[in-house]
């Protein structure tokens, strides 16, 4: 198989302009694109993406476009919009990538409505692509700096995954093949979802033991929900699950921590929605479908929709029957 040496970006926030520079580091000519035309301009005259990363500079491989068409001619896509949005996206790149193109989904979320993971939208809109996910404990500013960063991509063909890795690991990005597409896309949802809970926790000045508890009993119900969905262990305890899910529930360095401390001290969350606060629903109803009991989750939900208020959830979790830990 031909070596990956052009990686196009979809999705100029954040993350997308992190992983175009980790692209860039790792010997790709990147190539990220954004939708409005303004912000392309900007970013090509600044060289950095100021709405996104201030104060990051791109690296001389990257280039920036508002064709489409430019980022899905590249040998490999990633695929970083927003989880409620890679369907349209998706559509629109299928007709302009070659066939057998990869397409990495860099989402961490379940289509709500489907309740289809990111890579069976991807397969759907774009069924002659090959499909990928890449998950882990990243944060954007770490990995555009070129901070120390480990995490995982899997693709359902050994091979594709490890060319992959090969094409984006660089000095202070390390990646990790698998072949286990649907635990790394379990573990990216569900620790959004869980990390809401943890900064609830904080929000409500509930103590350090009481974020220890949540965190290892939300993990509990990521694994539970895992193993129903056919995820393997190992992944599971991974980069892209246990990893993650410390990551996220670390501070409000996270958006999802953050929504859920601004919940947590009767705030209004400032910003952007997380998309923990998206996925939330569906994966309640996919588990209660399943008989998987996630009441951590299930709390967090009821609250976002305001079936609950925080200290109601607080009680109805703490006043659970007595059980065996398992």
């Amino acid at each position: 198989m031909a070596a990956i040496e052009t990686v196009g970006i979809v999705g100029a926030g954040a993350w997308g302009t992190a992983l175009a520079n980790a692209a860039a580091r790792a010997g790709c000519r990147a190539v990220l694109w954004a939708r409005d035309g303004a912000q392309v301009a900007d970013m090509a005259s600044r060289r950095e993406n100021i709405r996104a990363l201030p104060g990051i500079r791109f690296d001389d491989r990257v280039s920036v476009t508002a064709r489409l068409a430019d980022a899905a001619a590249a040998d490999a896509v990633l695929l970083v919009v927003p989880a409620q949005a890679c369907r349209e996206v998706a559509r629109e790149i299928a007709p302009l990538a070659a066939p057998g193109t990869a397409i990495v989904s860099c989402a961490k979320g379940i289509e709500r409505g489907t309740r289809h993971f990111i890579t069976e939208v991807i397969a759907a809109e774009a069924p002659d692509a090959a499909t990928a996910v890449l998950s882990g404990p990243s944060f954007a500013s770490d990995v555009a700096a070129g901070l120390p960063t480990a995490v995982t991509l899997a693709a359902h063909e050994a091979g594709l995954a490890e060319r992959l890795c090969d094409a984006l690991g660089g000095p202070a990005l390390r990646l990790y093949f698998s072949t286990d597409v649907r635990g790394v896309e379990i573990g990216g949802a569900a620790k959004n979802v869980l990390a809401i809970a943890a900064g609830i926790v904080e929000g409500r000045r509930l103590g350090a033991s009481a974020k220890a508890a949540l965190i290892a009993r939300g993990f509990a119900e990521l694994v539970r929900f895992g193993r129903a969905f056919g995820a393997k262990a190992e992944t599971l305890t991974g980069l892209s699950g246990l990893g993650d899910l410390i990551l996220t529930s670390s501070g409000p360095q996270s958006r999802n921590f953050a929504l859920g401390q601004a919940l947590g001290a009767g705030a209004a969350p400032q910003g952007k929605l997380a998309e923990g606060a998206f996925t939330a629903r569906v994966l309640v109803e996919m588990a209660a479908s399943s008989g998987i009991d996630m009441p951590v989750s299930a709390a967090v939900d009821a609250v976002l929709s305001g079936r609950l208020t925080v200290d109601g959830a607080i009680d109805a979790l703490m006043a659970r029957p007595q059980k065996a830990e398992a």
